[in-house]
């Protein structure tokens, strides 16, 4: 026995020896490799040890979130934003302690007024329910629920991410929208209200020569469960470009689903080829909403305005029944996808600034109760969607909110296959860690409380519901410091006299 365990530790020895041995042959291969390249200038002057600049580099984003950002300073969410998601979501204490760690001096923030006479608990009442299509489609829809799940294409999330969403939506009572990726049969297995989206490339209902095709449609409008079709322009990720899926997550799945070749990048047009002007717009609505017989509107990041104006005397040339049945306003500061840098930083306008102007457009033209708002950008919290339906958004949409309900951790791996919680990853390896049945309890969970948070806001204000909330509730931080009103800063606007009654 003495001389099998002297012979172990000899054996033992020599190894440690010869790993050591390759160690050393290994540094000194990287560094005649360093010495002698010419591309890096890091690595040239500062053999083997320069290497660990790529480490750091990665690391970087992991650490800093942990270890360096205050609460209220992270982008694109910060720790305070959340970490209240996280708690919502495991219908864990949303309480704090202690006082606000949010400054209430910069520019563009905003607070509410709370009423003398806060609304009681008898007084409140649930969200009072609102229908879209109603009198111009087969099959109107009707929801009372204010926060929705956002386009999030099944590609660019996992298959469990869209499982745990769609099972999280139908027990909360909430829609799900598809994306441009098409509809997996992973969107139909809980009965989820879907919003199915048709992107630029016409991914699902698209024929063999990549054109809008009617019998898709009616395919996809066949399942109950699809309540409706929302056209896309653009997305706050990358106005002006379509959507991209890297080829590494264009899987056999995924191909057979967009009609498109596995392993491919999915490049979609950054345009509808069969859209150039606003007639065109409303001519598509028309068609997906006579085939389908459900509400169809549009998604689009706002731009140039003049669009708008077209878009709204158009539909007054040809009458209500040509316009779309809602409109999503996305902001500007980019989304979950791959998308180039100066499209998320520069391009487009933030919500803050766009939401009132379309409604206020709306309110103009005479449209306003014609056509229903959606909101979408950075909702993630109560505050912001309470802001969203003062401004005069009849429901707000999330994609980050409800990511970090499946877990997101904000690790800025979206579009690299690499998602350590497994949600925008294609990795079976990574995504063993998300376990659908489970994270679909914290979907609906921060669902509901995302609902009852809202509602606080709306009783504190003094009204009774949160459809309720108005302008003047909403004060905003100028770079004073002071604060005006919102219904002063956006006054809501009187119908121009040439188009009162145009609905009646």
């Amino acid at each position: 026995m003495q001389e099998l365990a002297q012979s172990i530790i000899q054996w033992g020895a020599i190894t440690i020896a010869c790993l050591f041995g390759l160690g050393i042959v290994a540094v000194l291969i990287m560094y005649l490799v360093d010495k002698t390249q010419t591309r890096h200038t890091i690595r040239r002057n500062y053999p083997v040890f320069g290497r660990f600049r790529y480490l750091f580099e990665h690391l970087g984003e992991f650490f800093r979130q942990y270890f360096f950002a205050m609460d209220r300073e992270e982008l694109p969410f910060n720790r305070a934003e959340r970490t209240w998601v996280y708690r919502a979501a495991k219908d864990a204490d949303t309480t704090v302690a202690f006082g606000s760690t949010r400054p209430l001096t910069i520019d563009g923030d905003v607070y509410f007024l709370n009423s003398a006479f806060p609304t009681l608990d008898e007084d409140a009442v649930s969200p009072r329910p609102v229908t879209l299509g109603e009198g111009y489609c087969r099959f109107p829809y009707t929801t009372a629920s204010i926060l929705h799940v956002s386009a999030m294409s099944f590609g660019a999330i996992s298959e469990p991410a869209v499982r745990a969403l769609s099972a999280g939506a139908k027990a909360a009572g909430i829609w799900m929208n598809t994306g441009e990726g098409g509809l997996s049969p992973y969107h139909l297995e809980s009965g989820a209200d879907l919003v199915f989206q048709i992107g630029t490339a016409k991914y699902g209902v698209r024929d063999a020569q990549g054109l809008l095709s009617d019998a898709r449609l009616e395919a996809i409008a066949a399942h109950e469960q699809v309540r409706m079709f929302e056209i896309k322009m653009s997305q706050g990720a990358k106005p002006g470009k379509g959507g991209i899926l890297p080829g590494r997550k264009v899987t056999a799945e995924v191909a057979e689903i967009r009609g498109i070749d596995e392993g491919v990048d999915s490049i979609s047009p950054n345009g509808h080829p069969d859209i150039h002007c606003a007639d065109d717009l409303l001519d598509m609505v028309e068609r997906v909403r006579r085939v389908t017989g459900k509400p169809v509107g549009f998604k689009i990041v706002v731009g140039q305005v003049g669009f708008f104006h077209d878009l709204f005397r158009a539909i007054h040339a040809r009458g209500p029944a040509s316009a779309p049945d809602f409109i999503t306003i996305d902001s500007a500061d980019g989304g979950t996808g791959a998308a180039p840098q100066p499209l998320i930083d520069y391009m487009g306008m933030p919500l803050q600034e766009s939401l009132p102007m379309v409604v206020d457009l709306l309110q103009e033209y005479g449209l306003r109760e014609r056509i229903r708002v959606i909101a979408s950008g950075k909702l993630i919290g109560p505050a912001k969607v309470a802001w969203a339906l003062a401004v005069g958004a009849d429901f707000c949409v999330s994609a980050r909110g409800f990511m970090f309900a499946l877990g997101c951790v904000q690790a800025l791996q979206c579009n690299r296959n690499t998602c350590p919680t497994g949600i925008t990853t294609h990795d079976r390896d990574l995504q063993r860690g998300l376990v659908p049945a489970e994270k679909s309890l914290r979907v609906a969970a921060y669902s509901r409380q995302l609902d009852y948070s809202v509602g606080i806001i709306a009783h504190s204000c003094g009204v009774s519901e949160p459809r309720g909330l108005q302008r003047e509730h909403v004060r905003v931080i100028e770079s004073t410091g002071a604060s005006r009103s919102m219904a002063e800063l956006h006054p809501t606007p009187s119908v121009k006299p040439e188009y009162l009654g145009f609905n009646e």
